[in-house]
């Protein structure tokens, strides 16, 4: 079984290996790796500590050590984990192509040391079909990172667009790319009052996969398209702009899903939805003090041009709920570093107008082993965002940031069931990670897929 994965064939799965060699037992830190006379042995640390999660991060110290050492295959013949066969063959499966994830786009000498071949004893035959899934939807979290990791001078609105439609147009995901225009007469003003400031013109990028029974209202996935955010006249510092490439972390989540839902056939009905723009300084910006009208009227007092996020958002999720009335809203944003002080890097927060969306996509991101915060959504926090001169302020102050940015968005979903996840910390890390290397993560790719499954 071989699987096209960053745009070659690099890994292949052979289900039928038999090997009547014992594997000898060795037991080491997490993720110790010990390799002689042909065989490997891998540390799984303290037994008592021991569950999926520390085993895909010792499989994936595994990979790093076989792209060292420029191993080409390994064979492995049983599970002696304790976790159940399908759990063992997912999650070895997962952390092996992880770890072989390098984004070198801008490296010159671009050197790729990595194993083609993985043989599975014959006994996990049955999980096969569950693998292929698996790689399709890593290829699109592989999207994902490679949209995010890719600087500002390379993903920029057009380009962004253009990505989306290469990447998704030839799987049955029907792509519009909306202009200035169009999403001046689509009445996206507030988008376009954020936009206005760049000279890189706007695209309101619309993905739909409609391969559901036909009356059944879609899942709607909304993400932030903020392929660069400099603060505009509440301009953010030097070292705060250089990983502002990765503002654009919730429309990538998005893009990568659709892909792995695309790729993998789903029979579901789901529109995708990114605002795509820029976050600049001219004589044309947006500044602190002006009132701008959104899409559906209510008029956002604009306290912070570094709050654009959520202004974006607002249009974009106010779209998705008139114009196809869906089952479920789920936004994406690296929205706050409100949400990075109280959960760090490892947890996404959220917020909700709806406990049972809610518990679906929590579930939903168990499954796949992603982790969310609920934050509360309590009456109270909105008169931080409350104006005295226009209908809602778009900066709720430094208290309960991630909460006060979640209910602004909460005013444009027309009381659509919604999610919100402020994915700041969780979509671009500044150090690694459990499975996942420096950089962009594709966060919630695979939660949204499994989300999807349910529809």
């Amino acid at each position: 079984m071989k699987f096209n994965y960053r745009y070659k064939e690099i890994n292949q799965i052979n289900f039928a290996f038999k090997d009547k060699n014992e594997l000898e037992f060795f037991k080491g830190d997490k993720g110790e790796v010990l390799a002689f006379h042909g065989k490997i042995i891998l540390g799984l640390g303290e037994e008592d500590k021991f569950n999926k999660e520390i085993f895909k991060e010792a499989i994936c110290s595994l990979g790093k050590f076989l792209k060292d050492k420029d191993v080409k295959e390994i064979s492995i013949k049983e599970n002696s984990t304790g976790l159940d066969d399908k759990d063992f063959v997912l999650s070895l499966a997962e952390a092996l192509i992880v770890s072989s994830y390098d984004f070198n786009y801008y490296k010159s000498d671009k050197k790729e040391n990595l194993f083609e071949v993985v043989n599975l004893d014959e006994s996990f035959n049955e999980f096969e079909a569950d693998v292929d899934e698996l790689q399709k939807v890593l290829c699109g979290q592989f999207l994902t990172r490679d949209l995010v990791n890719l600087r500002s001078n390379d993903i920029y609105p057009e380009t962004l667009a253009q990505k989306a439609s290469e990447n998704l147009s030839d799987l049955g995901v029907k792509v519009t790319i909306y202009g200035k225009d169009e999403i001046l007469s689509m009445g996206l003003t507030a988008f376009y009052e954020v936009a206005k400031g760049s000279d890189k013109e706007p695209k309101f990028i619309v993905m739909e996969y409609f391969h559901g029974q036909k009356d059944k209202a879609p899942l709607a996935l909304v993400g932030k398209g903020l392929t660069y955010d400099a603060g505009g006249y509440s301009i953010k510092t030097s070292n705060g702009m250089k990983t502002m490439n990765s503002d654009m972390g919730g429309s990538g989540s998005v893009i990568g899903a659709m892909k792995a839902i695309a790729l993998n056939k789903l029979q579901v009905n789901v529109v995708a939805i990114v605002a795509a723009c820029e976050n600049l300084i001219s004589g044309r910006a947006y500044k602190p003090g002006d009132i701008i009208k959104a899409r559906n009227g209510m008029t956002i007092d604009v306290d912070n041009t570094d709050a654009e996020g959520r202004i974006t958002l607002a249009d974009a999720v106010n779209y998705a709920a008139t114009e196809y009335k869906p089952a479920l809203i789920v936004d994406l944003a690296t929205l706050t570093g409100a949400a990075i002080g109280a959960l760090g890097e490892t947890y996404t927060a959220s917020i909700t107008n709806n406990e049972e969306a809610f518990k679906k996509v929590l579930r939903a991101s168990k499954k796949v082993d992603e982790k969310i915060w609920l934050l509360p959504n309590d009456p109270f926090y909105k008169t931080y965002n409350e104006s005295e001169n226009g209908d809602v302020k778009n900066s709720g102050g430094p208290k309960a940031g991630s909460i006060t940015a979640g209910q602004f968005i909460e005013n444009f979903v027309e009381a659509y069931p919604w999610v919100h996840l402020d994915i700041a910390g969780t979509a671009y890390l500044s150090a690694p990670q459990g499975i996942n290397s420096k950089g962009a993560t594709g966060v919630h790719v695979k939660t949204l897929y499994e989300l999807a499954k349910e529809f």
